[in-house]
């Protein structure tokens, strides 16, 4: 059988897909990259906001318009409206049943992917990734108000490190030259072995663990929530194979709204925390994620959080008008914010963080580093069109003579391009 496979949301879901793309080859089927040439689809979906949903929904009424009959949907967004994602495709497999979606399928026993390594193979079509994801954790203990995924994805759990560490081996058998680790809330890995000597055992035990048993060239983490961290994690870091980017999610630069929010977290420890990572890597891009709008958010609570942002300097982020997501605390809190209000706020972030992206891309100008080639385009002229990214997640875009996808490059750093910097190869 051909397979469509398709994501929406987080690095987490890209995470699952390939492994449901492992479990769908080793059993004999072929992936392929559009909707028109497949016989089945699975849809990873999503429900963190109100647009991830509508999106979710959109997705697989187009692999139903390709001509798709059988339409597997399973995800955050199906679990939480199982009967809507029913009335859209064929079957709906919920969170808890993900790990096992190819198998039940297939009508195979589970530990037939067990056997022998899965060789990875990157997934063709628009979500061919050169770098693989590899899913070390899920679910997540904290509860914060506004989130939905804590309630579709349930508790933390941890894969154990030997899964792991098998999986990136693969990985970079397959050719994957970085390896991005994904989860819910990453710095719990490890809080939930029950068996282990020390229940609480820390990140750091994974990422030393995976340096030193695989020969992955690049690592990086996909999202890190601002606490369960230990003070000296970041001292890893001088190692060059860990990648310069932190992607630490704030959601709110006011500590009342950080209470009401139930983040485990507060401006003084979040400063603290980028303070110790910047220590170890004065370069660094520190990313993060902000809620505008949140319910009762005041104009004071509001101007506490732009203050703190520009004060952090981040090197981007993602801005998400709040949306009350039924099932969540936040979703019953009184004084809910008007649309416009909401919008408002979001456009105003916006305006800082556009300043600040700026500025970080602006400091490495002129700079030589290095750039991983994610997509290559044959021009008119005869040369390529590459574009990629450094290890400190800037977007770099370059021409080639040759096709250099998946390839590691020095590149020099000559101008900024919009949302890309131009680089010339060396």
């Amino acid at each position: 059988m051909k397979i469509f496979l398709d994501s929406i949301g987080c690095r987490l879901n890209q995470a699952e897909i390939e492994r449901i793309a492992l479990q769908f080859r080793a059993a004999g089927h072929e992936i392929v990259g559009t909707a028109e040439n497949a016989d089945i689809a699975v849809v990873n979906t999503c429900t963190v906001t109100r647009n991830a949903a509508a999106d979710s929904r959109k997705v697989i009424r187009r692999a139903t318009n390709a001509g798709i009959e059988e339409i597997i949907a399973t995800g955050c967004w199906a679990t939480m409206e199982p009967e809507k994602a029913a009335e859209l495709s064929r079957h709906v497999v919920h969170n808890d049943e993900k790990e096992n979606l190819v198998a039940n399928y297939l009508n195979l026993k589970p530990e037939i992917f067990d056997l022998e390594p899965l060789e990875r193979i990157p997934l063709p079509g628009y979500r061919a990734r050169t770098r693989a994801f590899i899913k070390v954790q899920d679910g997540c203990d904290n509860e914060c108000t506004f989130c939905i995924t804590t309630v579709a994805r349930g508790a933390g759990i941890s894969r154990p490190l030997d899964e792991i560490i098998t999986d990136i081996q693969s990985a970079v058998a397959g050719g994957a030259r970085e390896v991005v680790l994904t989860g819910v809330h990453l710095g719990s890995w490890g809080q939930n072995f029950s068996n282990a000597p020390d229940l609480s055992l820390p990140l750091s035990k994974l990422i030393k663990s995976i340096l030193a048993q695989t020969s992955v060239p690049r690592l990086r983490l996909s999202s890190l929530e601002p606490w369960n961290i230990e003070p000296d994690l970041f001292e890893l870091w001088r190692d060059p194979r860990l990648m310069p980017h932190l992607h630490l999610p704030l959601q709110s630069g006011s500590d009342s709204v950080l209470r009401r929010m139930r983040r485990n977290t507060t401006r003084e420890e979040f400063r603290a925390l980028v303070a110790s990572a910047r220590a170890v890597m004065p370069n660094v891009a520190i990313t993060t994620d902000i809620i505008a709008g949140f319910p009762d958010e005041s104009e004071e609570e509001f101007a506490e959080t732009l203050e703190f942002v520009r004060e952090m300097n981040f090197a981007g982020g993602h801005i998400f008008t709040y949306s009350p997501r039924e099932g969540t605390p936040a979703s019953r809190m009184k004084k809910q914010l008007d649309k416009k209000t909401r919008k408002s706020r979001n456009a105003k972030l916006r305006e800082v963080f556009t300043e600040m992206e700026l500025n970080y891309r602006n400091k490495f100008i002129g700079e030589k580093t290095d750039v991983l080639w994610e997509s290559s385009k044959e021009l008119e002229s005869g040369d390529f069109q590459m574009q990629g990214l450094t290890g400190n997640y800037l977007r770099v875009r370059a021409t080639a003579s040759e096709p250099r996808w998946n390839q590691v490059d020095k590149v020099s750093l000559v101008k900024i391009d919009e949302d890309v910097v131009l680089g010339e190869i060396l």
